[in-house]
């Protein structure tokens, strides 16, 4: 997706985010932000202020003359006001959740939502090209790195930067200007350490992302293909092939917590270094006079406050830059354009005229890339209430017609219409409802019979999704089911033949109701009584649309209006059944030997 070594635009990226968040929908928007974004510096106001509370009671206790000390009033009170700080600094960010947390959910929602829509708008050659399984790690981590850079940038680095300026007007203030020096060169000297050290590790982090999606890839793959992996016996091939992906996690993950323990560790040495140095100085202060114990108590406790979020700083960094790893991907599938997308000036097409869709091709050609050839100018016209028949060998350009006759392409040259508009000047939503496929292997959702027949048409009663099942010879068998319309077919299908997946697929497409009915070997994988039933039925629901078949069996298409022969992407053959045989041609030969073979 993203290229190797890609450079991200951090304040860019900050402004996406942010309209990001005002696109989330969550309720309140713009009160939750500012209430959270006041919530965080109240908090990091009383953190400062706390040490400087109880400093100051310290100061106010009184030695008596036997050395015992007097805790007066102003002690406890200011002890008192210490606590209440601390504690108010501690509650402040759970409130701030409390309040923010809708807005961070629904904007990581939201950011998964739009890539998901996108990724189902790209073009076909993308998703014939794309792993399952990466493209959803994709889509996953980049909608939770969005939850991952508003913590951090927004709650956590900015106003540690906010906590980390008090701090140091505090030490200037009370304490002397050379310990919030020595405070400002301990954060610059750890800033540079992580920053250098956390930049050396995004190499570490992109290698253990890449090994993962591997792994996801290589499992999901052998998980949706197991009847493929079992029917060649190749169980230990792929178990090894996953062995070798996870070899490769390992290292990486390997390399990348070695790394870390080396961050952790010199972060950890600086603070401790900076800490040292600032409470000797206190001591020698005190030793000369020029400051109080309470004056050392305030500047120790100041300075634990002000490393605290400091030793975050280090983590919020690896985080807003792992984020920003994350979302390298889905920003590039974001910002792949689709090719097939609606024109500005789109319309509808005519309303339906009850005798089916007018197709044309004219002049088209269509290149799948150097090696391969779809069509080259095939023309052809379909009549409201043909058939019309593709023939010829694989790699002909049936296929290819078939997509380009339903959008799913664009001809590279000439131009496909349906009903006299131009495909291209057509809203695909309104195409998708006219044209309908019945695919050869079809694609059925891990989900009941009612719902796969009825994802042609939600709205669709229960009587009108038995009618098209009972049309497509599927009664007998749900009839037959314990449970009926209500049996789960399994992921893809799987626990339905090849011959009732097909049924189910007729009809979720008679269910549709199109104009244009396309049908890829829709009848290739039943037995002959069940075809001669179907293509009985397909025959009968063929009255008032038009129809594009796809057939190796010749038997299948003797009664169509035109048949189209194919052959390295042009028309060599087109006619009539009884046309093509009186011709001696190459259906001719087709013919006989199908006919021999049977």
């Amino acid at each position: 997706m993203a290229p190797a070594g890609a450079k991200f635009d951090f304040w860019g990226s900050m402004a996406d985010l942010g309209q990001l968040v005002l696109r989330s929908g969550a309720p309140q928007l713009r009160l939750r932000i500012a209430a959270a974004l006041g919530l965080v510096l109240f908090g990091k106001a009383a953190a400062v202020m706390a040490p400087v509370l109880l400093g100051d009671g310290i100061n106010t206790l009184t030695p008596t003359a036997d050395g015992a000390v007097v805790v007066g009033a102003s002690f406890i009170l200011l002890a008192l006001g210490f606590a209440g700080l601390r504690l108010l600094a501690a509650c402040a960010p759970y409130a701030r959740d409390a309040i923010f947390t809708r807005v961070s959910q629904s904007t990581m929602a939201r950011a998964a939502v739009e890539t998901f829509g996108h990724a189902l708008a790209l073009s076909l050659d993308f998703h014939q090209t794309k792993q399952t399984g990466t493209l959803s790690r994709i889509i996953d981590r980049g909608a939770r790195s969005t939850d991952f850079l508003i913590r951090s940038v927004v709650f956590s680095l900015g106003p540690t930067f906010v906590e980390l300026v008090l701090a140091m007007v505090v030490m200037t203030v009370r304490l002397d200007w050379r310990f919030a020096l020595t405070a400002f060169v301990t954060l610059v000297i750890y800033a540079v350490v992580t920053f250098r050290i956390t930049d050396w590790r995004l190499s570490h982090r992109r290698e253990l992302n890449d090994a993962e999606n591997r792994v996801a890839g290589l499992s999901s793959d052998a998980l949706i293909n197991y009847e493929t992996v079992k029917t060649f016996g190749a169980e230990r091939r792929v178990e090894a092939a996953y062995d070798r992906a996870m070899a490769a996690y390992v290292d990486a993950s390997s390399r990348a917590n070695g790394s870390l323990n080396l961050l952790n560790a010199a972060q950890a040495l600086v603070l401790n270094v900076g800490l040292a140095a600032l409470t000797v100085m206190a001591g020698y202060e005190v030793a000369g006079g020029r400051l109080q114990i309470g004056d050392v108590t305030m500047a120790i406790l100041l300075l634990s406050s002000l490393y605290a979020p400091l030793g975050m700083l280090g983590f919020q960094y690896r985080e807003i830059r792992q984020g920003l790893i994350d979302m390298e991907q889905m920003v590039a599938l974001k910002a792949r354009a689709p090719d097939i997308v609606d024109a500005p000036d789109a319309r509808d097409l005519p309303p339906a005229s009850g005798r089916g869709a007018a197709l044309a091709f004219e002049g088209v050609t269509f290149r799948h890339d150097a090696r391969s050839q779809g069509l080259l100018d095939v023309s052809f016209q379909a009549e409201p209430g043909q058939t019309v028949a593709l023939v010829g060998p694989s790699g002909a350009g049936k296929t290819t017609a078939v997509r380009l006759a339903m959008r799913l392409l664009d001809p590279q040259e000439g131009r496909v219409t349906l009903d006299g508009l131009d495909m291209r000047q057509v809203r695909q939503a309104s195409l998708r409802r006219a044209v309908a496929l019945v695919p050869q292997d079809v694609a059925l959702f891990n989900d009941t019979l009612q719902a796969n027949i009825a994802f042609a048409r939600p709205e669709a009663t229960a009587e009108e999704v038995r009618s098209a099942a009972d049309a497509a010879e599927l009664g007998a068998f749900i009839d037959s089911l314990p449970e009926g319309m209500s049996t789960l077919v399994g992921e893809r299908g799987l626990k339905l033949s090849g011959g009732e997946r097909q049924r189910v697929g007729i009809a979720r497409a008679l269910l549709a109701d199109p104009r244009m009915l396309i049908l890829d070997e829709a009848t290739s994988a039943l037995d002959g009584p069940t075809e001669a039933a179907i293509q009985e039925t397909l025959r009968k629901v063929r009255s008032g649309r038009t129809t594009l078949v796809i057939a190796h069996r010749l038997s299948t298409i003797v009664d169509a209006d035109q048949i189209l022969v194919l052959r390295r992407g042009r028309i060599v053959e087109r006619g009539t059944h009884a046309d093509l045989l009186a011709k001696q041609g190459e259906y001719a030969a087709l013919w006989r030997r199908q006919t021999r073979q049977a």
